[in-house]
């Protein structure tokens, strides 16, 4: 039954609470018999060895339990930049959203791009501000800075605390005019609204009813010409309001000691939306290429997103899914849209951390687990082959940082790739390559954590041990000063001998236009035949430059004038003669070395611009702009890639945690003189080197 169905993720900035929340709910459901600790790594989400160690949820955990003959679903979602893309995807299964706000910490980054990405999927969403009991949470102004910082919906408050900092002991309910307060144990008593909070909780009361009220016309009419709603008016309109997005409702408390976990639970039963209060799924015709849309009913073709996949090496791969339409029951087949292939499946897991339970069926709105398939990876849409259809996945996020993985166990580098791809499978946002420049295998990913989890998890799970080293800078060499000069390769020996002459014109062109080569010869002073050898010679030895062995770009070589010997002519001796050309133009025509340069945006709070602005011009940044983003500044630079390789530490180290940044490579640049015989010592050494 959908109605009685509610697919809830937890989004917030790392450390904000989700997680305890999450164990807090499973504990008051009666789901788990022991609420665990993220300090003490006995959470049931966050049970992997990476988790655990850094205390920080690294995958979305997904749980099912029972409230008030509901079907609850809930995920746990990572809150820190380095693993935002889960969070990405397993939004796209959710019906609705609780925002966690830290109650010392307030609104941070990672808190604004959740609440940005429920936005773009249209979800409801509620606030929790959590942590109440701690020294210095102050409910007030955490709800003051959420107006201020996150827009729309507007929060509008639901509840009240009863106490503050350690003596944070209940909320009062605005609706019912209610008090409920916890003992040591967690467990809650109804009371009367404590004499010192009636005035505050009538002013607040009048407010929610205005806000609420504007949810229903009628009833706001009816509440002007001074009607008092009933209070299943009130919670009727508060449901209508927060599904349309209207505003969204803070409620309170303290996860860790349990305190307003239960009035959560019971806000999410009565105003949160089951499936069917949900707009139809909007997904692509595959055939036509048009938009068409799946009812979330039991009775309608079955299609699904796939918003998770976990890779074990024993178990093999496991593939969790959110059902938007249709039925699902165990051991058969569907087919996976996105890959155009049919997909053989066995038992339908519900997933509660780590503890896997079988179920016969499922319909809209469950997330369910299905083990070994073969071709689906997340993002992919899986459905009746009948009626196919393909939902939008999650967009991958460009990586801001790359490891070069060099293998402790000689030949070890096939194992590695290996490894690596299946991770992969598991994380999209991570990204494997061979560097054939640099002859490196590049892993990258969101932050220096994102890569050092995956390591850690490639020698747990495969056995394969890495050591990462910042990868080498793809350096480029280029020319300043137009020159023309002769190749000329002349070799008699006995027989045919060896004869090629060209006269080339080596001239810069503008950054980016790569290479050009250009056919002047006139009279046939050299064959048409020898031409393409010629520029062959050029090509093969531009790609290693004469000062740090870089490829050599944006110039132009135009071959003019040569020679050539009726019998000692030859394609390889034209080669050559277009290679020797090319070292000793180099030697003339002032070459330099570029660097890439990298656009790097970094939004953080206004507080640590100047440092940020500061830091950015010892990187030998150039500022190209600032603007505002609600409270926090946004800060665009260009930025040589050998100043930003290890930029996430430092960003996080001076901002606290608070700032983000995002960066793309924009184009190549030349290096300063004074940089330059650096690098060629560097290159230098490490040929060397090779050759040992």
């Amino acid at each position: 039954m959908t109605d009685k169905l509610r697919n809830i993720g937890l989004i917030a900035h790392g450390g904000a609470g989700k997680t305890t929340l999450a164990e807090a709910i499973l504990f008051s459901a009666g789901a788990v018999t022991r609420q665990g600790r993220v300090e003490e790594g006995n959470t049931t989400m966050d049970f992997e060895p990476e988790e655990v160690k850094r205390q920080t949820s690294i995958n979305t955990g997904f749980c099912q339990l029972g409230w008030k003959k509901h079907t609850i679903y809930i995920m746990d979602t990572p809150g820190d930049q380095n693993f935002f893309y889960e969070t990405r995807s397993a939004l796209r299964g959710a019906d609705a959203a609780v925002v966690v706000i830290d109650a010392v910490d307030g609104v941070k980054v990672q808190t604004e791009q959740a609440w940005e990405l429920a936005g773009e999927l249209d979800i409801p969403l509620a606030i929790f501000v959590n942590k109440l009991d701690r020294e210095h949470s102050d409910f007030q102004r955490t709800v003051a800075d959420a107006a201020d910082s996150l827009g729309s919906p507007k929060p509008i408050i639901l509840q009240l605390p009863v106490g503050a900092e350690a003596g944070f002991k209940g909320v009062v309910d605005l609706l019912s005019m209610k008090a409920y307060v916890y003992d040591e144990n967690g467990k809650v008593s109804e009371t009367a609204i404590p004499e010192d909070m009636a005035d505050t909780a009538e002013t607040e009361r009048e407010a929610l009813i205005e806000n609420v009220a504007e949810a229903d016309d009628a009833l706001l009419e009816r509440y002007l010409e001074g009607e008092v709603p009933s209070d299943e008016e009130l919670r009727a309109a508060l449901r209508k309001g927060t599904l349309e997005r209207k505003f969204a409702p803070v409620l309170c408390g303290c996860a860790v000691k349990g305190v307003g976990v239960d009035r959560l639970m019971d806000f999410v039963v009565d105003a949160m939306p089951g499936p069917e209060d949900r707009p139809p799924k909007a997904g692509t015709d595959p055939a036509a290429g048009n938009e068409i849309t799946r009812e979330p009913k039991e009775d309608a073709p079955f299609s699904a997103l796939v918003i998770k996949t976990m890779a074990d090496p024993y178990a093999g791969r496991l593939t969790i899914l959110r059902v938007f339409s249709g039925t699902l029951s165990a051991d058969g087949n569907f087919y996976n849209a996105t890959k155009e292939v049919k997909e053989r499946f066995g038992n339908l897991l519900h997933i509660t951390g780590k503890v896997q339970k079988p179920v016969p069926s499922v319909g809209p709105g469950a997330i369910v687990a299905v083990a070994k398939l073969k071709e689906t990876v997340t993002g992919d849409t899986l459905c009746d082959e009948s009626a196919k259809i393909i939902y939008p996945a999650a967009e991958i996020p460009n990586t801001l940082v790359s490891y070069a993985v060099v293998p402790k166990t000689k030949g070890d580098e096939e194992k590695i790739i290996g490894s690596l791809a299946k991770l992969i499978e598991e994380d999209p946002a991570l990204r494997l390559e061979r560097n054939a420049e640099t002859k490196e295998i590049l892993l990258s990913g969101m932050g220096q954590i994102h890569i050092e989890s995956a390591i850690e998890k490639m020698k747990r799970k495969f056995n394969v041990n890495v050591t990462l080293n910042l990868p080498k800078v793809p350096y480029r060499e280029t020319i300043k000063k137009k020159v023309r000069v002769q190749g000329r390769h002349k070799k008699q020996t006995g027989g045919h001998g060896q004869y090629g002459d060209c006269w080339v014109v080596f001239e810069p062109l503008s950054r980016g236009e790569g290479f050009e080569f250009v056919d002047a010869i006139v009279g046939g002073v050299i064959p048409k035949n020898f031409i393409p050898a010629v520029e062959k010679g050029i090509i093969e030895s531009k790609d290693r430059g004469v000062l740090a062995g870089c490829p050599t770009v944006d110039f132009r070589a135009t071959v003019d004038f040569g020679s050539y010997h009726d019998v000692d002519s030859s394609e390889m001796a034209f080669k050559i003669a277009g290679s020797l050309a090319f070292k000793k133009a180099m030697e003339e025509a002032a070459p330099t070395l570029l660097e890439p340069i990298m656009k790097v945006t970094v939004i953080v709070p206004d507080t640590f611009t100047g440092d940020i602005m500061g830091d950015m011009n010892s990187r030998r940044g150039r500022v190209l702009g600032m603007g505002n983003k609600g409270k926090n500044q946004v800060i665009e630079a260009h930025v040589p890639m050998s100043e930003v390789l290890s930029y996430a530490p430092t960003l996080n180290s001076m901002t606290g945690g608070r700032g983000l940044y995002t960066m793309e490579f924009s184009h190549y640049d030349e290096v300063p003189g004074a940089l330059i015989p650096k690098i060629v010592e560097a290159a230098k050494r490490e040929k060397e080197e090779e050759q040992k």
